[in-house]
């Protein structure tokens, strides 16, 4: 006797959706936490030195004294990953549901991990590889405006690339090799991410005497949290989503 499923309804996939982006959220916020934070404290003692030999009188600007305080900024942390981590897991349960509708079939929830590996790919890696983050005492604050709008157009280009990759796929056809699919994924996606790392403009802010291993562990620190959050997002989704279908489907879990 062959059991059949409908699809979960799109309010229950979207809290499961919610409930995987809080919890992987919070799991980023500890590895920020644990591996970031070391480097943001050396680099903002570097902004504090750097501040009281240009202002000897005024003794420096200490973050102590600001609005919100270090030990502030550093429970904060924790609330501002998990409310973005729900967020990107609201919208990639969003997004699953869509995809859903169009392959007009039931899917136990695995597929939200690639969904997941695209949106680190197109929304991280590709603005990451242009734009790497950059810690406190790095930047010129004049350009700050400038340097989030295309940040942000470059998140918007990574996602247009990932899904030119997926035109690519799918234009060669189900019939073709695996290889020459791959290859039509791999020719779109560089495409587009490409040509947008030739025409968006480059900013070059980091001081020359700024230490290069602060900078390149506080920039791998900083891809790090991302990817553990994504890739939480998209385990969490996925083990919501198997958990429901068999709970749908009546099978009892296999071990």
């Amino acid at each position: 006797m062959t059991t059949t499923t409908t699809a979960p309804p799109f309010v229950t996939v979207l809290v499961r959706g919610l409930l995987a982006g809080l919890v992987a959220g919070l799991l980023a916020g500890v590895f920020a936490y644990v591996v970031g934070e070391p480097h943001v404290e050396a680099a903002i003692a570097i902004e504090e030195a750097a501040a009281a030999h240009a202002e000897p009188a005024a003794g420096g600007h200490d973050h102590e004294d600001a609005l919100v305080g270090r030990n502030g900024q550093r429970g904060g942390l924790f609330l501002a990953t998990g409310l973005f981590g729900a967020a990107m897991g609201g919208l990639l349960a969003t997004a699953y549901v869509l995809l859903a509708r169009r392959r007009r079939d039931h899917d136990d929830g695995r597929s939200g991990l690639p969904l997941a590996g695209a949106a680190l790919l197109g929304a991280v890696v590709v603005p990451f590889l242009k734009y790497p983050a950059n810690p406190p005492a790095v930047g010129d604050p004049a350009t700050i405006n400038q340097r989030t709008v295309t940040y942000l157009l470059m998140v918007a280009l990574g996602l247009v690339a990932v899904w030119a990759g997926s035109l690519g796929y799918r234009a060669v056809g189900s019939e073709a090799p695996s290889g020459l699919r791959a290859a039509a994924a791999v020719g779109g996606f560089l495409l587009v991410a490409v040509v947008s790392y030739v025409v968006m403009p480059s900013f070059q802010e980091v001081p020359a005497d700024f230490p290069a291993t602060l900078l390149w562990d506080f920039r791998l620190a900083s891809l790090g949290t991302q990817v553990v959050l994504w890739t939480g997002i998209g385990l969490l989704f996925a083990a919501l989503m198997q958990h429901g279908h068999r709970r749908a489907t009546g099978a009892a879990p296999t071990g």
